[in-house]
């Protein structure tokens, strides 16, 4: 099985607002930096989508080390997943889980692979860290450029709007 090393992280302008996720893949010599956004979503969607995208890329099953400076990522599904699962897609205080539709998507990427979940401490040196941030920083600017205020503001409202 190839050993794969995952670097990921998401962000917004605003929460929710203008986002974007990246990620940083590295098999042996070989690195590939990944980016996506949107004009409205939330950090956490974001975050989320660094996990499925980078996970998806992959065409066959690898043992990975995953990295994310999203505790939310990383407790979510080595933590919490099984639960909400078990319970229809609710918490333990029976509301339902928040990016279900995600978290869907990101249990069937995971599944296909052996993945240890590491957490790391985000803005404090870590090289590829770092790298995503930036990354996820750029795709954010190409979105907010892409869009016309009128545009991101429309998004906006149709997201919160969905969001209930």
């Amino acid at each position: 099985m190839k050993k794969v090393i995952i670097f990921s992280d998401g962000g917004c302008h605003g929460n929710p607002g203008p986002g974007a996720w990246a990620a940083v893949l590295q098999y042996g010599k070989h690195v590939r930096e990944i980016t996506g956004g949107i004009a409205a979503t939330t950090n956490n969607r974001m975050e989320l989508m660094a996990a499925i995208e980078s996970l998806n890329l992959l065409k066959e099953a690898c043992d990975i080390d995953f990295h994310t400076d999203s505790e939310y990522v990383r407790n979510g599904i080595t933590q919490w997943l099984t639960g909400w699962k078990r319970n229809g897609w609710r918490t333990a205080a029976k509301k339902p889980v928040k990016n279900a539709d995600l978290w869907q998507q990101l249990d069937a990427a995971n599944a296909r692979h052996t993945v240890r979940w590491h957490w790391v401490k985000g803005h404090a040196g870590n090289d590829l860290n770092e790298r995503c941030d930036e990354l996820v920083q750029e795709a954010i600017a190409k979105v907010k450029n892409s869009h016309s205020s009128a545009e991101l503001a429309s998004a906006l409202k149709v997201f919160k709007e969905a969001e209930g």
